[in-house]
């Protein structure tokens, strides 16, 4: 089998808050992508409540051996969450991707941005009396910028947004906290993100 490295960069998201290790997003992909002939080795940097600087900050704590054979990005809920605004985060997104591409042997290709998604539908946020509308218009503006990114600087995108809002109508869709996803709805994101990520890793 034909080794690979994967380092997922991230917040609760990919750190898998509310599920069991073995169901959180980048073990689900790694476990993918095994099948697909590869031995993965993943590595995640990732931390419930993480901001854009807060990610950054945990990176450049942490002794990396690049290259990476495959970076995914997903980071930016917890800024909107806490009424950081649309500027700061695309300053501070755009530093996070080029360092992604240059974990990924400056390979812009090997680099997976993931959306954001949309926790305005969730129980947790209805019990927070907080507006599912307005939350996911802010959502789709800071996805508006790191799609943009993404495009801008090569990386592939992966929309996850609407598979997220699906929540709003099938509770299995959450953790038991009402907020995070569960691994069935990780394994929804899986069938979109898994193609990408194995098209790059055959790409010669």
């Amino acid at each position: 089998m034909m080794p690979i490295r994967y380092l997922a960069l991230g917040d609760s998201y990919t750190i898998g808050e509310g599920v069991e290790e073995k169901e959180r997003f980048p073990e689900q992909l790694a476990m993918g992508i095994s099948k697909d002939g590869f031995e993965v080795q993943t590595e995640i940097i990732a931390r419930t409540g993480w901001t854009t600087d807060e990610l950054w900050q945990g990176i450049e704590s942490r002794d990396l051996n690049p290259p990476y054979d495959l970076v995914t990005l997903l980071v930016g809920v917890n800024n909107q969450y806490r009424g950081r605004n649309v500027d700061e985060y695309r300053l501070e997104f755009e530093q996070l991707l080029e360092k992604a591409i240059f974990l990924a042997g400056s390979d812009p290709s090997r680099v997976l941005v993931l959306s954001i998604p949309d926790w305005g539908v969730t129980p947790f946020a209805r019990a927070a009396g907080a507006s599912s509308a307005l939350i996911s218009t802010q959502i789709d503006e800071f996805n508006g910028v790191n799609k943009e990114l993404a495009n801008e600087k090569g990386a592939s995108y992966v929309d996850v947004t609407g598979i997220s809002r699906q929540a709003a109508g099938d509770s299995s869709l959450l953790a038991g906290d009402g907020l995070h996803p569960s691994a069935i709805m990780y394994a929804k994101w899986i069938e979109r993100i898994l193609p990408v990520a194995i098209s790059r890793l055959d790409a010669p």
